[in-house]
């Protein structure tokens, strides 16, 4: 199974991106298809806060645009969120531990943490740091050579 992360989203969203277009073609099938794809409830957050951002976009999205873009993608029958559960902080502590993740880089290995502790093969990202995180392949659509 493969996970999306929130810059993908961004892109995919604002159609002013210079990656609106590529990321529009990589996530269509993924969010139309029957395959199971998953999406880290940190990374919804992480959309909403930086679609409405005023410093990033102008213009921002309102929080009724961005809600509704996660709207649709939660009509996708084969979305799974991923939220921490059981032992999930056994998972956390060795994806940080193993990355050496301190600082703003706990987030980033939260959804690492949490792609790995519900067994999704491969994250979607144009973020680079996520390399730091083993277990879990990361790998960016918008490029040619992903």
């Amino acid at each position: 199974m493969i996970a999306i992360d929130s810059n993908l989203l961004v892109y995919a969203h604002k159609a002013e991106s210079p990656f609106h277009e590529k990321a529009v073609a990589a996530l269509n099938p993924v969010v139309s298809g029957w395959t199971p794809w998953a999406i880290a409830w940190p990374s919804i957050h992480e959309f909403v806060s930086v679609a409405t951002n005023p410093r990033i976009y102008k213009p921002a999205s309102s929080l009724t645009e961005a809600f509704e873009f996660i709207g649709g993608l939660f009509e996708s029958g084969s979305l799974q969120l991923l939220s921490e559960s059981g032992d999930y902080i056994r998972t956390l502590r060795a994806v940080a531990l193993a990355g050496k993740a301190v600082g703003a880089r706990i987030h980033d290995a939260r959804i690492a943490a949490l792609c790995i502790h519900h067994g999704v093969t491969e994250l979607w990202s144009a973020d680079r740091d996520f390399a730091a995180f083993k277990g879990l392949r990361v790998r960016n659509p918008l490029l040619a050579s992903s």
